[in-house]
Formats: structure tokens, C-alpha cells, sequence
């Protein structure tokens, strides 16, 4: 039968997995003897302590506890103290610790205890966020997490895949993915794909029964595997193998690795490990010269150590992955379900937007319109022909089989079904065996383009059989075209006397068919969709339709939604044209039309490698792997467990509109980060500098350790509010992208602005007040501190600083600490900091420089971004 056929490709493709050879490898973990698909069932039920009806809830509850949950990954959640302690394991942290300990071991106990506090504040205030953005992320995820069907007391339960264990008795039906290993019971026409396993996307026949102990995985027909999808059919199993211990946990054993990062990731990665190599070169120059210097070795070693902690961007992980949390969260209240808090930022970033069409620019309310002869002239017969297969076949069922069932399900009776070859999308048909008083007929249903070469005659009106020749096919074929330009989706009814030896049917005697007419449906579009292709062009994201339905068919809905059709590729003429070739042409087509899910990840990977950011939005199990393909795989609730799986992102409507919607949520968030960016490659980078220097030509240090640190700390404190705050709305209008040659320039320009006018301060302070140590220290603390923080009003926008209102947080943090900084050293604490309180003379020229360089940085900012910015 089919089963065996699929089984042979399948064991082919398994010798091309050098670490998955499909043979058992020894028993994995907690089982012990021969393979549980070669033992009897009744053996296998009592070793496992299970029955029939499953497990009793007491029973699977005590398994969940000593087995754990089931699942590749478990995620132990530490002690929160725990969780706080590891983070003093931050290279930095540690560096500061030593610094800590060496003030405590030279009886500079007042240092010792203000960098102590000072550490434990940042660390805390880092741990606090990060945990909040962690418990949303996971929020996020309990809310799509896998559910099975199992049977629980014999009642059948809904239940998180993650609570199956072994004993438990599962239930199988089209479009669920396998939670476990689990051993047949029962089924009924189950077909699976097992491509994740042994590479072959062919659907592969599960039945009850007895396999060999040394079977490969691919020829193993009574067991479902964990991973695998449901094709079609359904079925009933006995799990034995949950988590790691099932095959597929067998390959993620050795194949625990990192999962490769996003761009994103890359680049902030990047821009750290930038930042970091010129902290190390000016600590190691400062340290070099103040030793030289022959200053004091705590004073000048914790003077550098400062320095790097104040040059470090030590929130950007905190940042990131709170702006991110966020940007789910207000996903999550429009209709979008985060899964991975990455896909935020790339659903911001993606250019192009692939989509499938029906459900999408479709209602997906599909009407059967009209059944017609090979005179194209209505026909009843047609429609019995249709209903027997539709009625007959256990594979996919697609809303075309509801519509047909709908309208003449009488047909079927006296019929008995004898064997089927299910759908598949690269045959595209589904062929069932029928007898009915000693007749046997193959009835087959499929695209028009893939059933007419089998076809050798056509049934004529009065039900005899006429020869068909190659003029009479391609006038067929025209007529199917002119139904799809109708915007109809058509498909072609065929059939074939037996006789077939043993009831059964293969592949090869799908041929010498005689053609029975067409069924014609309609499937209206969805007007919601026009406004919504309308708002995601002036957005920037070009829409692209990826579609196995006929070409002429989804042009015709295009039309209709206003979806300018520049270019058409079929997946005919795709399988003729290599990487380089697809890349071309998808660069410049708009539709592609009767593409197999292997074409469809091509498309995916070509407009990749042409430097898309690509979005793909489908719901069905041929919508996975390309799913996994895009750089943000999109879904609906109501989709298949496969392809809910793969996404990164979950649309709990349908609707292209809050797909909008997400996407300005992430471009919201990417420009939130990129404030973070900006400003620790403006002010403070350039306030760094300017202390380094100057540690050079002052007889004393700029600014002591202690208030570098406390300068840092509240630095960190006003910058908490950035993830809340608003964007502008340019910045919302187009894809942003991350530019590290925009980030260096950034970092020159505006580095170099801040420290001119460091430069100014010293100045005014040594030269006009004449300062000592003390009073040039507290001078400067006050005016750095302040045009770090205020930059902010002016460095979030890319117009005025008066043009976007900043969050109300953002506001009330960066006064506060502003305020903070200018009032320290007038109370009794600053002078534990090492402050005096600066003249009235003083205060007022720090106010005059603050002033003239919020207002150059301002002009500045302006000319930056019309002159650099290319996003």
C-alpha cells in the first residue's frame, strides 16, 4: 500500500543523516530492553502501567513530577536570590568588587562601602527589569503553548503537550503535530509526515501492528513520533517516550548548540564589542599614564576602573530586552501573541511581506459555484463524481470538501472504499478506491494542470466515454483558465475503471483516466484587506502573494483589493531557475502561483540574500517549513499546530490589519533602542573622553572613582524610562535598519561636541573660579551629569526637541535625577561623595554651558540626521 512506498523513500533518506542513522542507538534514557515498537501492544500497555482509557489523573500527575514535563528544553526557573547573585558574575561587576575589596584592605573603608552600595543598586536595578520582561516573555508563551488530546480517567482532556508522560493515550487527527512517541492503537487512514526525522516530505501510512527491533525509524509504520505532523486520518496512541528521551530528543541531545542569533542580535553584540575595545584602550592609556605619573595606585587604578564602567553600555541588555517585552505586551492587547521576543523587533524591520491568499486577501468562505462537463454545460454527474471523493478521502480536508459535501452527500450511498492515495502537494490530486455492486472505480479530484496529462478520454454528457486528444486537453486547459481569470478556483474530476488486483491502488495507475469536468468555486475577497495593503505600501513593506492556487485566480483577486500585480512566476517556471535566477525575478514579481512548500522557502531564501527583512504569514502544515524560512514566520490562532509552532508571531484575527498594527508596534521599539544607542555614543561617550584626557594635564583627578559611579548610577536611573517612551511618526513610516557606519558617526560627531564643551568647563572652572580639586570635581559632576541626562529631549527626536512629547516616566526620571545631581552637593551626603557646594558664580556659568549645549546639540542633531540618515 502507500505506507510501504513512503517507508522506502523514507529509509533512502535516512542514510543521508550521518547523526540520525534511523536505527535505535540503545535505549534511551528509562527504558530498557528492545524497542517499544516491536513489543506486543498488550505488553507494551502493561509495562507501562496503562490501559485503554489512559492514565487516571493521580497517576499521570505522579509521572509529570518524577519524569518532568515534556519537553526538549526545561526551563528551571532559579531562586530569585539566586538569579541576583549570578549577575555579580559580570566581568565589570567583578572588576569593581576587587576595587571594592583593595579600598577595604587599605582601610579606605568610606570608598570601600559607597562602591559596594553603588554596584549592588545598578546590579538590583538591572536584575529587577530583566525579571519583569522575563515573566512577560513567558506570559506571552503559556498563552500558545502546544495542547494535546488525551485521555485522562477515559475522558478526553485538552492538555498542554508539555504535561503528557509516558502511559498517557493520545488522539490523533489532521493538522496535529505528535506531542511523544507513541505506539499505534488505533487509526483510521493516518497519514503523517516525518520529513523532521528522515528528510522525505512524502506522506508516510500508520497502522496498529508489530515492526522489527531493527527497523529504521522510516519503515517503523505502527509508531508516531514526537514532532512529526498529522496528515490526515486519525488515530489512537500509547505514548512510551516523552521529551528527550523520544527520537527526536535524541537528535537535540547532540545537537545542543546555540541557536543562531537574529541580525539584530548580531549588530548590538557588534556595537558593544566596539564600545568596549576603545573602554580598554583608554583604561589601559590612563592607567599607563598615571602611573608614569608616579599618582597613587588604588587612586589610579580605581580612577580607570570607573571609567570602564562608565564607558560600558551595561544597560543595553537590560534595555533591549525591556523594550521588547513591552512591544509584546501592547501586541499582545491588539491581537498578536509574541513568542519570541526577537520576532518584535524583526516584524519592525521586515521590508517584504509574503502572504498566502486564501483567509487573508480571502474570506475564506468558500462556495461551490457551479459543476460542469468536459462541454463545459452543467453537470450532476460531475458533482457525484466530486462528492465521492470528497466524501471518501480521510487526508487534508479543505474547505473545497465542505463546499462539495454541502451540496450532494446522497451520492454515496451503496459505495464501500477500498484504498486511497492521499493529497500531497507535489501530485497535488487525492485518488480514492471505490466499489459499488462488483464495480471498482478510482475517483480522482486535483488542479486541473496536474490531472489532465493522466486523462486518455472524457465522459460526455449522456455518460459515455470519448477519446481525448492533446487538441481536446489543451481546450480543457483554456477553459480551466478561463474559469481562474473568472476568479473561480477550479478543480478537475477524473475516474477509472478497475479491474485492481487485491483492492489496492499505486501511484502508477493514477494514468489512462477519463476526465469528468470541472468544479468551480468562489472564494470572495475580503474587503478589509484592500485598506490594509494600502496602509502596509505607504508603510514600506511590499506585499507579495505565495499561493498554490492557480495563477489566474489570485490575479483576479489582486485586482480586486487594488494589489498592483507587477510581475507573475508559476511554480513551473520557478523549478527551471537556479538561486541565482529566482533571485532576480523575485526581486521584481508580485504573485506567485501553484508553488509547492519547498518553492515557497526558495522564494523566502532568495529575497533574503537580496537583503530583505521577509515576513510570512500562512496557517497550514505546508506553511512550515517556510515558517521556519522567513525572518518573522506569522500564523493565526486558528492554524494547524505545525504551522502555530513555527511562528514567531500568532495573529489571533486574521487580518492583515493587525499585522499594521505590529508592525509600527516594532518599529516603536526599534527606535526606543536606538535612543539607548545614540546616547551612549554622544554625551557620555564624550564626557569619558574629556575625563581620561584631562587626567592628564590636572594635578588632581577630574573626578573622583566614587563619583564617577554614583555619575553612572543615575545616568542608568534617568535612562529606565526609555522603553516607554514615544517615537516619531517618520520613524513609524518606513522599515528602519541598523547602520553601525550611521552609529560611528554618531559617536565622532557627538562625542566631539561634548567634549568641547568639557573642554569650556574646565576652563571656566580652573581659569575663571580658579577651582581647587574639590570644587572643579563637584563643578564638573553637576554639568556632566546634567547634559548627559537633558541630551536625551534632544538626541529621541530626529526634529525639535519640542516636536515629539517624551513619555511622562521619561520626563519624570531625567528631572529627578537632574534635580538630584544639582542639590547633592548642598546637603550633608555629598560631602561623603567628596562635594562642596560651588558659588552662585559658579552655578550660573554651569547653567549658561548646560544651556549652549542643549541648543548646539539640538542644530546639531537636526543637520545630523538630514545629511547621514539613509533608513
Amino acid at each position: 500500500m502507500g505506507g510501504e512506498r513512503s517507508n522506502s523513500r523514507g529509509a533512502g533518506a535516512l542514510a543521508r543523516l550521518p547523526r540520525h542513522s534511523g536505527r535505535r542507538r540503545g535505549p534511551a534514557p528509562g527504558r530498557q530492553g528492545p524497542p517499544a515498537w516491536s513489543e506486543p501492544a498488550e505488553s507494551l500497555r502493561a509495562r507501562l502501567g496503562s490501559t485503554l482509557q489512559g492514565l487516571s489523573q493521580q497517576q499521570a500527575e505522579a509521572r509529570l513530577e518524577s519524569l518532568g514535563p515534556n519537553a526538549l528544553e526545561t526551563r528551571r526557573r532559579r531562586p530569585l536570590l539566586l538569579e541576583l547573585l549570578l549577575r555579580l558574575g559580570n566581568p565589570l561587576v567583578l572588576v569593581l568588587l576587587v576595587a571594592c575589596g583593595i579600598s577595604a584592605f587599605v582601610h579606605d573603608l568610606t570608598s570601600s562601602a559607597i562602591i559596594a552600595v553603588i554596584v549592588l543598586i545598578s546590579v538590583t536595578l538591572d536584575f529587577v527589569q530583566e525579571h519583569r520582561a522575563s515573566q512577560a516573555a513567558e506570559q506571552l508563551r503559556g498563552a500558545v503553548a502546544l495542547r494535546a488530546r488525551v485521555l485522562r480517567d477515559g475522558v478526553e482532556e485538552m492538555r498542554p503537550a508539555t504535561e503528557i508522560v509516558p502511559g498517557d493515550v493520545v488522539l490523533l487527527a489532521t493538522g496535529s503535530r505528535v506531542p511523544a512517541d507513541a505506539r499505534l492503537l488505533e487509526s483510521h487512514e493516518l497519514t503523517v509526515n516525518e520529513s523532521l526525522l528522515t528528510g522525505e516530505p512524502y506522506p508516510v501510512e500508520k497502522a496498529p501492528g508489530l515492526a522489527p527491533g531493527d527497523a529504521p525509524l522510516a519503515e517503523v509504520g505502527n509508531t508516531v513520533f514526537a514532532g512529526t505532523s498529522v496528515l490526515g486520518g486519525t488515530g489512537r496512541a500509547l505514548v512510551f517516550a516523552t521529551g528527550r528521551d523520544t527520537e527526536v530528543g535524541g537528535i537535540a541531545r547532540g545537537l545542543d548548540a546555540p541557536v543562531a542569533s537574529t541580525a539584530f542580535e548580531r549588530d548590538t553584540r557588534r556595537f558593544s564589542v566596539m564600545l568596549m575595545r576603545l573602554t580598554v584602550l583608554m583604561v589601559l592609556f590612563v592607567l599607563l599614564v598615571n602611573l608614569t605619573l608616579e599618582r597613587p595606585l588604588l587612586e589610579s587604578f580605581l580612577f580607570a576602573m570607573a571609567l570602564a564602567v562608565g564607558l560600558t553600555p551595561e544597560l543595553l541588555p537590560m534595555v533591549v530586552s525591556v523594550t521588547l517585552a513591552r512591544g509584546a505586551v501592547r501586541l499582545a492587547e491588539q491581537g498578536v501573541i509574541v513568542k519570541r521576543l526577537g520576532a518584535v523587533h524583526d516584524l519592525g524591520c521586515m521590508d517584504v511581506m509574503c502572504t498566502d491568499k486564501t483567509g487573508t486577501l480571502t474570506e475564506a468562505n468558500i462556495r461551490l459555484e457551479r459543476t460542469e462537463d468536459a462541454a463545459s454545460q452543467h453537470s450532476e454527474r460531475t458533482l457525484a463524481w466530486a462528492c465521492l471523493n470528497s466524501h471518501f478521502a480521510t487526508g487534508l480536508r479543505s474547505p473545497m470538501d465542505e463546499a462539495i459535501l454541502a451540496r450532494g452527500a446522497e451520492c454515496t450511498q451503496g459505495w464501500v472504499k477500498r484504498d486511497e492515495l492521499p493529497f500531497d502537494f507535489e501530485r497535488r490530486r487525492v485518488s480514492v478506491l471505490l466499489e459499488k455492486a462488483g464495480r471498482s472505480v478510482l475517483v480522482v479530484k486535483g488542479a486541473p494542470e496536474a490531472l489532465l496529462p493522466l486523462c486518455e478520454a472524457r465522459e460526455a454528457a449522456d455518460g459515455t466515454v470519448q477519446p481525448l486528444d492533446a487538441a481536446g486537453g489543451e481546450a480543457l486547459q483554456d477553459r480551466a483558465d478561463a474559469l481562474g481569470g473568472q476568479g473561480f478556483r477550479v478543480l478537475g474530476l477524473a475516474w477509472r475503471d478497475g479491474p485492481f488486483p487485491g483492492g489496492q491502488v499505486s501511484l502508477e495507475e493514477e494514468s489512462g483516466l477519463v476526465f469528468a469536468g470541472f468544479a468551480s468555486f468562489l472564494d470572495p475577497p475580503k474587503q478589509s484587506a484592500r485598506p490594509a495593503l494600502t496602509a502596509l505600501r505607504e508603510a514600506g513593506v511590499a506585499v507579495k502573494v505565495v499561493t498554490g492556487d492557480n495563477a489566474r485566480v489570485a490575479v483576479h483577486v489582486c485586482q480586486q483589493l487594488g494589489l498592483e500585480v507587477r510581475g507573475v512566476l508559476t511554480g513551473a517556471e520557478l523549478a527551471l531557475l537556479d538561486d541565482l535566477g529566482l533571485r532576480a525575478r523575485a526581486e521584481v514579481t508580485t504573485l506567485f502561483a501553484r508553488v509547492s512548500p519547498a518553492q515557497k522557502s526558495r522564494i523566502l531564501r532568495a529575497l533574503r540574500q537580496r537583503g530583505h527583512v521577509v515576513g510570512f504569514l500562512g496557517d497550514g502544515i505546508n506553511d512550515a517549513p517556510s515558517l521556519h524560512e522567513a525572518d518573522v514566520g506569522i500564523s493565526v490562532a486558528g492554524a494547524v499546530d505545525v504551522a502555530r509552532e513555527a511562528a514567531a508571531l500568532l495573529l489571533l484575527r486574521p487580518e492583515l490589519s493587525v499585522l499594521h498594527d505590529g508592525i509600527q508596534e516594532g518599529r516603536r521599539t526599534f527606535g526606543n533602542v536606538m535612543k539607548y544607542i545614540r546616547m551612549g555614543t554622544s554625551s557620555n561617550f564624550g564626557n569619558m573622553l574629556s575625563m581620561a584626557l584631562a587626567s592628564l594635564v590636572l594635578p588632581f583627578l577630574p573626578m573622583l572613582p566614587i563619583q564617577i559611579l554614583l555619575n553612572n548610577m543615575l545616568y542608568d536611573v534617568s535612562e529606565l524610562a526609555i522603553p516607554l517612551d514615544t517615537v516619531d511618526a517618520e520613524q513609524l513610516a518606513r522599515p528602519p535598519r541598523w547602520d553601525m557606519r550611521f552609529v560611528r558617526l554618531y559617536m565622532a560627531v557627538f562625542g566631539t561636541l561634548s567634549s568641547l564643551f568639557d573642554a569650556a568647563t574646565f576652563t571656566v572652572l580652573l581659569y575663571g573660579f580658579h577651582a581647587g580639586a574639590p570644587l572643579f570635581q563637584t563643578g564638573w559632576f553637576m554639568e556632566s551629569l546634567t547634559t548627559q541626562v537633558l541630551v536625551i529631549f534632544i538626541i529621541r527626536t530626529r526634529g525639535g526637541a519640542g516636536r515629539s512629547a517624551p513619555a511622562r516616566l521619561l520626563l519624570l526620571s531625567s528631572l529627578g535625577v537632574v534635580a538630584v545631581a544639582n542639590v547633592l552637593p548642598f546637603t550633608p551626603l555629598g560631602h561623603v561623595f567628596g562635594f562642596v557646594p560651588p558659588p552662585p558664580g559658579i552655578l550660573a556659568s554651569l547653567g549658561a554651558l548646560v544651556a549652549l549645549y542643549l541648543a548646539c546639540a539640538a542644530g546639531l542633531n537636526r543637520w545630523f540626521f538630514r545629511r547621514f540618515d539613509t533608513a
